[in-house]
């Protein structure tokens, strides 16, 4: 099969096109810096010059395909809103590239944006909340409009990705902290993150390619859910800064854009996606990966 990716060379795009690569397909990687297209070839992939702004680059790399993983986003947190909004026409152009065929489409979203009961794991089949509440799930609206338009599309809900280099919003938690002096947590600390090491996502996304089916929602999710105040306490050592707790009313002022994440229990199942895909997640923890991140870059 050959597969047009975007976010080809980002950190979580990378290692899907080597799981790619490793299993056999073409790759065509999305890549609007010529400096990274070099990095793409040596891969094994093909490159296709183009960005997410410009969706006739898109359209016309989604036309070359069997099938499309999208995994590109604007990761500027500070218009996260905005970005999400940009994903949702961005899902849309995929979409009508491929719509009246059977290539697939997997569109990327976050576990975080599904309507699970407070305390309960969010599962598969569980409905996601609106982009009214969370912006995240403008891709999922994008993707629900273009399988009604008659195009294959799944969607993949990540969590925490991580590996010694990158840990999702951990990454940028560290920044934060280390501009505050401190590493904070909300109340306790026991709200939970999912978690899942960046090569089982990788596979993830490629047994979801190669089965095709059309509505399927995926969980990448290795750990249910790592406490905020294990993971805070964790960066707490790396950093030799201070550990402190703070009111949920502080969470704004303290976190910025983060805070819609950081008070927040957003455990999360991949049990169901375990079984349709065969996926078995072997990679560290997410823990681990910050104690081997203290032990190389401390």
């Amino acid at each position: 099969m050959r597969v047009f990716v975007t976010g080809a060379t980002g950190n979580i795009g990378s290692a899907v096109v080597a799981e790619l690569i490793g299993a056999g397909h073409g790759v065509l990687g999305l890549c609007r810096n010529p400096a990274k297209a070099d990095a793409l070839r040596a891969a094994g992939a093909q490159v296709h010059p183009g960005s997410i702004d410009d969706h006739a680059s898109l359209a016309a790399g989604a036309a070359q395909a069997d099938g499309v993983i999208h995994l590109a986003f604007n990761h500027d947190f500070s218009r996260f809103a905005a970005s999400c909004e940009e994903d949702r026409a961005i899902v849309a152009a995929l979409g009508a590239a491929l719509a009246g065929s059977d290539r697939p489409l997997i569109v990327t979203s976050g576990t975080a944006i599904v309507a699970a009961a407070p305390g309960q794991l969010a599962r598969e089949d569980d409905a996601a909340v609106g982009a009214d509440r969370h912006p995240r799930a403008a891709s999922e609206e994008a993707a629900a409009a273009a399988a009604a338009a008659g195009a294959n599309v799944s969607v993949m809900r990540l969590p925490q990705v991580h590996d010694p280099v990158s840990q999702g919003l951990v990454t940028p938690l560290v920044a934060l902290f280390r501009q505050l002096g401190k590493c904070l947590y909300v109340g306790d600390g026991s709200q939970r993150w999912p978690a899942a090491h960046l090569s089982d996502v990788a596979r993830a996304y490629r047994l979801a390619l190669e089965r095709a089916q059309p509505g399927a929602k995926y969980h990448a999710v290795a750990e249910q859910g790592v406490a905020m105040r294990e993971i805070v306490e964790t960066v707490g050592r790396l950093l030799d800064l201070p550990v402190e707790s703070i009111a949920p009313e502080q969470a704004q002022s303290r976190f910025g854009w983060l805070a819609l994440f950081a008070g927040h229990d957003f455990p999360a199942s991949s049990e169901q996606t375990r079984r349709r895909l065969g996926w078995t997640p072997t990679g560290p923890g997410l823990i681990e990966d910050l104690r081997r991140l203290e032990l190389t870059d401390a």
